[in-house]
């Protein structure tokens, strides 16, 4: 790798502006149109931090003539750049334990189950809904390739999408800092991953048969016109939902939702939930939900039939 290049008397010349008030709603209501994320008033000095190095790249003086730029006639893929300033993409292999306890433990031996007595194809769909640097669509594709091989006649697919451009160009090189290595059981670390050597020394990347069931694609969760198209076995939408209002985030999980297979799967953050999603959904441990309607018609276990009705109960 090449040192950075030091900055140019251009662009050291030009400090950040303050942004107005004013400025600040203008930016409030274009990031929400684009991505349904609000801003709080209290993200004001943040969102200026994080936009005011696009500001001095440009040599712009102004907030104000940084939105005229985004609203103007290319401001499309200037919007793109926006939002990945201003999106947090922390992630770690194997986050939320429990989550990957129950893939294990509880989801891969019911899929066996079923495929093996017929009532499903051998065929494993995941949907990495927000997937930052790839270290969670990585996490995914290690536990389908150790418990359900390609070998013994399963096709795996983990597509992984994100807002961001940039975590995505990222991702899909699949290479991280060796420190990464700690998140990683050893029996997966063995298994999938290669240690760089030489000029990679200090880097990990994921091995050829992990890369190989693991695509790439822009996705912003908030526009259905260009919506990924299910059924999943599993989806993952962990640690965005807390971005969105109320309004945006009922639309992204019943988009969500609507994707699942019958008797799907959907994994949010700890901080997260589903409260206020008219679609049916049983509670199996906290942050794992199952679709209601199960396969083959049967009945809705009892906890979504309790769901259901405290909704209906609610609503009235």
């Amino acid at each position: 790798m090449e040192p950075a290049a030091p900055a140019t008397s251009h662009t050291a010349a030009v400090a950040t502006p303050s942004i107005t008030d004013r400025e600040f709603a203008l930016f409030q209501a274009l990031i929400y149109r684009e991505s349904g994320i609000r801003l709080s008033e209290a993200k004001k000095i943040l969102l200026a931090r994080r936009l005011g190095g696009r500001l001095r790249e440009l040599g712009l003086g102004s907030f104000g003539a940084y939105y005229r730029r985004l609203k103007g006639r290319e401001g499309r893929q200037e919007r793109t750049r926006m939002l990945d300033r201003i999106t947090t993409n922390e992630t770690h292999f194997f986050r939320e334990p429990r989550q990957f306890e129950f893939l294990e433990h509880r989801l891969v031996p019911e899929w066996k189950r079923a495929a093996a007595s017929g009532e499903r194809a051998r065929r494993i769909r995941v949907w990495s809904s927000a997937c930052s640097t790839g270290e969670e669509p990585f996490s995914v594709a290690m536990v389908l390739l150790r418990y359900l091989p390609p070998g013994s006649g399963w096709s795996l697919e983990v597509l992984a999408t994100d807002l961001s451009t940039r975590v995505l160009e990222s991702a899909r090189r699949a290479i991280w800092p060796i420190e990464k290595v700690r998140e990683i059981p050893e029996v997966y670390l063995r298994s999938f991953m290669l240690r760089g050597k030489r000029s990679q020394l200090g880097w990990i990347k994921a091995g050829p048969r992990l890369r190989s069931v693991v695509s790439f694609r822009h996705q912003n969760l908030h526009d259905p016109l260009h919506a990924v198209a299910g059924p999943f076995d599993l989806v993952l939408c962990r640690n965005v939902l807390i971005y969105f209002d109320s309004r945006s985030k009922i639309a992204v999980l019943d988009h969500l939702i609507d994707q699942l297979a019958p008797a799907g799967h959907l994994f949010v953050g700890h901080a997260e939930n589903v409260a206020g999603t008219t679609r049916e959904l049983c509670t199996v441990i906290p942050t794992v939900y199952r679709v209601g309607q199960l396969q083959g018609g049967r009945t809705l276990p009892e906890s979504c039939e309790h769901r259901r009705s405290a909704q209906k109960g609610s609503g009235g």
